[in-house]
């Protein structure tokens, strides 16, 4: 049987976003992971995906019946400056599958050979990215924040060629769909008004069907796409993740986290945090990354405005302007109610009003503040919450060289939590510090994040010595980030400060 029942809208809808291409042959295919998890949401056979056929298949040596393996085109600002072609230089989208709960969901390859957009790159990619992307990838779903995931590692059995000679591997990725700001970017370059008209429709009835057909949908587009990364961004600040490669072709219109090269995950607090060997200046540090987004689609706005505009006549314009600007001024506010949203949840708050958001927004400023001052750890910093809601501060207090110091902090915290618990319970005599408390605490702060000297650690051991089982061990911890047991203990501790200090992500090209 089929591996994969393919439809392949992207290939039959917009031609001229695309050049048709194989991936390359490998000498060796050999199945490095397969998320069965992953595979059984979207109905597909393991048998098929087992075994040596199944390496095959994953490595690009086997096209699957049914696809249509296509180079994607689109442009990018990277950095800051455009690039009028970037395109798949090393990825083919091979077609669209509906998954089980009826969603439409793209299958892509990532490292199976140079394509016209290699830009004289290989076109290949190594053992440990891709195996990054699979760890950082299933984190993120685990965790509840939109993002790609990989189906399946595969070793290629021939070196790559970096700093030194590296074993390959390609990637099979899943996304809600491939489509970024960069694409529009490229369709408006080209200034082709009805392919770019023929983009956005389509991307609408992928994203935002309830827009089809409306005489605003190009706006609502605009809008629908702003919410989505103000709420996947919130997500992002609230774990501590940095993207570290925001570039306008890096950011998809579904609203998943995409792109899993040079990021991290943040242990001591630091806004000003970066982990990308290619971010010198700090454009896309972890404090950065909402300003980021929100530069990032007023490119998407540019790209739109020729379908939003009723002509090219200057008042029409003028009004198409006002109208893309209105919407990019709201994404601030979005941004900080799905941010707010977000740290109430962790603060263990569960009945806010309005009339609260200043006196919490000043709380967990205050918070994180101490946290950047005492260099404590984010992640568990948050966690031990819980172990202060359920009475027992030590553990919290051991994170602080000054412990002492938070002291005022956590007076102004159990008084909000009286205040909370007392809305909830409509004047009645509140609960403090309840064990349902502490509870959603440890539901909203995880224990487990991918600890940047854990992940090193399994790469290293797959790329140097064949060695699978520190990544598959880790793979199993993040999997499960909010289990906190004496067993899992090692992938909840953070790095020594020294390895921190001066660790850094590469783009893996």
């Amino acid at each position: 049987m089929p591996a994969f029942a393919f439809d392949n809208t992207y290939a039959r809808e917009l031609t001229g976003l695309y050049v048709p291409w194989q991936p390359a042959s490998v000498p060796a295919p050999q199945l490095l992971f397969l998320n069965r998890p992953l595979a059984e949401e979207l109905n597909l056979p393991l048998s098929v995906l087992e075994g040596t056929d199944g390496a095959a298949l994953l490595a690009g040596n086997q096209v699957p019946e049914g696809a249509q393996p296509v180079a994607q085109a689109y442009a990018g600002h990277q950095f800051g400056g455009f690039s009028p072609q970037l395109g798949d230089g090393r990825a083919l989208l091979l077609g669209e599958v509906i998954d089980r709960q009826g969603r439409r969901r793209d299958i892509a390859y990532k490292g199976s050979g140079r394509t016209p957009f290699a830009r004289g790159g290989d076109g290949k990619a190594a053992i440990g990215p891709m195996l990054r992307e699979a760890i950082l990838g299933e984190a993120m779903h685990a965790l509840g924040i939109p993002t790609t995931r990989a189906l399946a590692v595969a070793a290629t059995g021939e070196p790559v060629y970096r700093e030194h000679p590296l074993p390959g591997a390609v990637l099979t990725r899943v996304a809600a769909s491939h489509l970024r700001v960069g694409t529009f970017q490229y369709a408006a370059h080209r200034g082709d008004i009805e392919q770019l008209r023929r983009l956005a429709d389509y991307t609408l009835a992928r994203h935002d069907p309830g827009l089809v057909g409306q005489p605003d949908r190009y706006l609502g587009l605009l809008n629908a796409v702003c919410e989505r990364q103000a709420r996947l961004v919130a997500q992002w600040m609230n774990v501590g993740f940095i993207h570290g490669v925001m570039n306008t072709d890096n950011m998809a219109l579904s609203g998943e986290t995409i792109d899993y090269g040079p990021c991290a995950f943040m242990e001591a607090f630091d806004p000003r945090a970066v982990f990308s060997s290619i971010d010198q200046q700090g454009r896309y540090a972890y404090a950065n990354q909402p300003p980021i987004a929100q530069w990032n689609l007023a490119r998407l706005a540019e790209a739109l405005l020729p379908l939003i505009a009723p002509s090219e006549a200057e008042a029409d314009v003028k009004q198409a302007i006002d109208q893309v600007t209105g919407i990019l001024s709201r994404f601030a506010d979005q941004f900080e109610r799905a941010l707010r949203e977000g740290q109430r949840a962790k603060l263990g708050l569960a009945h806010a009003q309005e009339a609260d958001n200043e006196a919490d927004d000043a709380l967990v400023a205050d918070w994180l503040a101490e946290l950047h001052r005492q260099q404590v750890d984010f992640t568990l910093a948050w966690r031990r919450l819980a172990d202060a809601a359920a009475g027992q501060e030590a553990p919290l207090l051991a994170l602080f060289s000054e412990p002492q110091a938070l002291q005022p902090w956590l007076t102004r915290w159990r008084s909000r939590c009286e205040a909370d618990d007392a809305s909830s319970t409509r004047g009645a005599s509140p609960p403090t510090w309840t064990a349902d408390r502490a509870e959603r605490l440890r539901r909203a702060n995880p224990f487990v994040i991918p600890r940047n000297h854990l992940v090193e650690e399994a790469l290293e051991a797959a790329t140097e010595r064949d060695d699978i089982g520190p990544f598959e061990r880790l793979l199993e911890a993040v999997r499960h980030p909010f289990d906190e047991a004496p067993e899992r203990a090692r992938y909840g501790e953070p790095a020594p400060a020294a390895v921190t200090a001066c660790y850094r992500t590469f783009c893996g090209t």
